[in-house]
C-alpha cells in the first residue's frame, strides 16, 4: 500500500526541499520504491536529484493541466529505486489555470491513484504558499510532514498551516494527519537552538520526530551537484541525520 506524504510550510527556507530529497534517497537506498513529485514552480527538487528542467518535454504542469498520465512524465534519477515527477516554469501559472477546473482540489489526487501500486512511498516536495497547489498534495497525501527551522520566529505561521490541514481534512482528505515535524538547521554551538527545539516539542507534541538535521554546509553544496548527500557525503552529519530520519519515517509507518 503506497503512503504519499506532502513535505510543507509555508515558511520559506526552512528545508523542506532539503528534506524531500534526502529522505527520499535514503528511503530508496534502504529498499522501499519511491517517487518524488515535484509541486513547486522553482523546481528545486527536480534540479537538486540531477535534473536539467530545460531537457524535459513534460512535467507535473502536464499532468495537473492536460492529465497526462504520470508513467509518461516521470524520470529516473541516479539513486537505485528513487523516480521524480519533475516540475517546470510553466507550473507557475497552473494556479491561475486550475481556477476554471472541475474539481480542481482532486487533479493530483486523481492522477496518483492510477500508479497501481508501483511505488511504495511517495513524497511531495510543496510550495511556500497554502495556494491551490499545496491543496492538491494534501488533498492527495496521507499525511504531512511539516520542516521547523530551529530559529527566530520558528513558529510563525504554523497555526495557519494547522488551520489548512484541519480544513482539508474536514473537507477534502479525511484520512489527512500530520505525520511528523521536523526540527532542521539545528546548530548546537547556540542556545537559540535548544529552546526552540524545546518550545516545538511543547508546542506539537508527541508529533516531532527525535531526528534534529544539524545546519551543514554539504547539505547546502550537495544540490549543486545534483546528489543527495546519501550519495554527495555519505559520512556528513547531515547525511546521518537523513539516515536516521528515514529509518525513524519507516518505523512510524
Amino acid at each position: 500500500m503506497v503512503r504519499v506524504t506532502a513535505c510543507t510550510n509555508q515558511k520559506g527556507g526552512v528545508g523542506k526541499t532539503t528534506t524531500v530529497i534526502n529522505l527520499a534517497a535514503y528511503l530508496a537506498l534502504s529498499g522501499t520504491s519511491t517517487l518524488v513529485i515535484d509541486i513547486d514552480p522553482q523546481g528545486n527538487a527536480t534540479s537538486g536529484l540531477g535534473i536539467d528542467r530545460r531537457t524535459l518535454d513534460r512535467s507535473v504542469y502536464d499532468t495537473l493541466i492536460e492529465r497526462v498520465p504520470l508513467d509518461e512524465v516521470i524520470v529516473g534519477t541516479a539513486v537505485d529505486g528513487l523516480d521524480v515527477l519533475p516540475s517546470a516554469p510553466a507550473l507557475s501559472g497552473a494556479e491561475v489555470e486550475l481556477v476554471e477546473v472541475a474539481a480542481r482540489e482532486r487533479r493530483l489526487a486523481a492522477s496518483l491513484a492510477a500508479l497501481n501500486g508501483r511505488y511504495e512511498r511517495v513524497l511531495i516536495d510543496c510550495p511556500p504558499s497554502l495556494g491551490l497547489l499545496t491543496v492538491n498534495a494534501l488533498t492527495a497525501a496521507d499525511g504531512v510532514l511539516i520542516p521547523i527551522q530551529t530559529e527566530y520566529y520558528a513558529l510563525e505561521g504554523l497555526s495557519q498551516l494547522v488551520n489548512t490541514i484541519r480544513l482539508v481534512r474536514q473537507n477534502l482528505n479525511p484520512r489527512l494527519e500530520i505525520e511528523g515535524v521536523l526540527l532542521t538547521m539545528y546548530d548546537a554551538r547556540t542556545n537559540l537552538s535548544a529552546q526552540v527545539a524545546a518550545e516545538v516539542r511543547r508546542h506539537m507534541d508527541g508529533t516531532v520526530y527525535d531526528t534534529v538535521v544539524p545546519r551543514s554546509v554539504r547539505l547546502s553544496e550537495a544540490p549543486s551537484h545534483g546528489l543527495p548527500i546519501a550519495l554527495y557525503d555519505p559520512s556528513s552529519r547531515g547525511a546521518h541525520a537523513y539516515g536516521q530520519l528515514a529509518a525513524e519515517v519507516a518505523a512510524r509507518g
